[in-house]
């Protein structure tokens, strides 16, 4: 329960039926993973087919990054593999909100857009190649450079950075001989 509750917190889930969706969803991969692994120690031709299939689509999906993934990374995956690819995930790391809890916010107040589709569902799983296409829906109010929110985030960012680079300065520092 601990654990589940470092998730929630760390992920910005609304509630623990988000981060058991997510379990959810993996265990059908690993499931899939184990049948075809079996098939294939069976010989069967069609295994082959459909293991290349999943794992194209996990690649795809971005939860794999391997240039040649086995079922074993499928196997290996963790909860935190799946929840890194969700869009609320996504949008507080590309720094478009605060905190994970404000992405979800921004993007269900419907201010995020993929390419020049608005999504408002923070659980979306993006894939690897929509990623990029990740930015402030045209109509919000928040796609103005000089937004408050936006400023804020800069300067947050720029704190950051600083205090990140402060601690490497002052140890190249001289001492001044004391």
């Amino acid at each position: 329960m601990e654990e589940e509750r470092k998730l929630l917190e760390k992920y910005g889930l609304k509630n623990k039926r988000e981060l058991w969706k997510a379990q959810s969803i993996l265990r059908g991969f690993r499931r899939q993973a184990r049948d075809l692994q079996a098939r294939l120690r069976a010989g069967e031709g069609q295994a082959q087919r459909e293991t290349t299939l999943l794992l194209d689509r996990l690649v795809r999906l971005g939860v794999l990054t391997s240039a040649s993934p086995t079922n074993d990374d499928v196997l290996a995956l963790s909860t935190e593999d799946l929840l890194r690819r969700r869009l609320e995930w996504i949008v507080f790391t590309k720094s478009f909100a605060p905190t994970p809890r404000g992405a979800r916010q921004v993007i269900v107040h419907g201010h995020v857009a993929i390419g020049d589709h608005r999504v408002t569902r923070p659980g979306y799983l993006v894939r690897s190649a929509e990623e990029g296409q990740i930015s402030y829906s045209p109509q919000s109010p928040l796609a103005s450079e000089d937004h408050p929110v936006r400023v804020a985030i800069r300067e947050r960012e720029a704190a950051r950075e600083s205090a990140r680079s402060a601690p490497v300065a002052a140890m190249a520092a001289p001492d001044g001989g004391a």
